[in-house]
């Protein structure tokens, strides 16, 4: 994973300081027929064909604490902390039961479900929402289908998501660039835009019409022309009036070429 100049992700360390620890499920692999074979804790076997999609976790719940992730069962990712995006995970294809626990507690769940992923295809699985009482945006989890296809030449590609929960819908611009990138962009919303590879400074605002409000917040971003990024906008607008402290920040990371890709 590769956090890129002038962003930061949890308590500005960026996301690469939190420690992450990835644990791998007991699987057992056919010789003949490329089936796997996936014993979960119950000693219960499930048996898929050998073909996989990529999945990768990010935590941008703003007063959730730091978290461990189970995928069928077994812990994949440990002690996950706000702004972490960890790396991709090598899951089988199909229906995964996905479990996120408080980190160290399995007896706290604060989300439990079924995801289906695809074969050969990206996820990034997003927490977001809050988990306190009377939340603005109750937790949920996004699952995102990440576009890594070569953007080509010098053009990269970037994609915002709005996990800010006491942000209105947003207008995200950039000095020099004609109109908004990320037009109307409210909370769970994930869109792509292409540009030239460069260093840019990206500007927050209010939604309006004319795309003009007054900036929000601003950040100085690197994008290296042929590759992949996302730019997850969390944390609150107005931590003082929040359940956490946990400032708005834009954390950006590198989806291809690096650790994540």
């Amino acid at each position: 994973m590769a956090l890129l100049a002038g962003c930061t992700g949890g308590d500005g360390d960026g996301a690469g300081a939190n420690e992450t620890t990835t644990t791998e499920m007991e699987t057992t692999t056919e010789a003949d027929g490329g089936t796997e074979t996936t014993t979960e804790e119950d000693g219960t076997e499930t048996t898929t064909e050998g073909e996989t999609a990529n999945v990768r976790v990010a935590h941008m719940s703003p007063d959730a604490p730091a978290v461990d992730v189970l995928v069928d069962g077994s812990a994949v990712l440990e002690e996950v902390s706000f702004g972490t995006v960890s790396d991709y995970l090598e899951v089988p294809a199909g229906d995964r039961e996905v479990e996120i626990t408080a980190a160290g507690d399995p007896d706290t769940s604060v989300f439990s479900g079924t995801v289906t992923v695809t074969a050969g295809t990206d996820y990034t699985l997003a927490a977001v929402g809050e988990i306190s009482e009377g939340a603005t945006e109750p937790f949920e989890v996004l699952v995102l289908e990440d576009d890594n296809s070569d953007p080509g030449g010098d053009t990269a590609r970037l994609r915002s998501v709005h996990a800010s929960p006491d942000a209105p819908a947003v207008d995200v611009t950039a000095e020099g660039v004609e109109g908004a990138l990320f037009d109307g962009l409210a909370f769970g919303d994930a869109t792509y835009v292409e540009v030239p590879g460069g260093d840019y400074t990206v500007q927050v605002r209010p939604d309006t019409e004319s795309n003009d409000g007054e900036v929000a917040a601003e950040f100085d971003v690197s994008l290296e022309g042929g590759q992949v990024y996302t730019a997850f906008a969390a944390g609150y607008l107005n931590p003082a009036e929040a359940p956490a402290d946990t400032p708005f920040d834009l954390i950006l990371v590198q989806d291809t070429g690096g650790m994540s890709g």
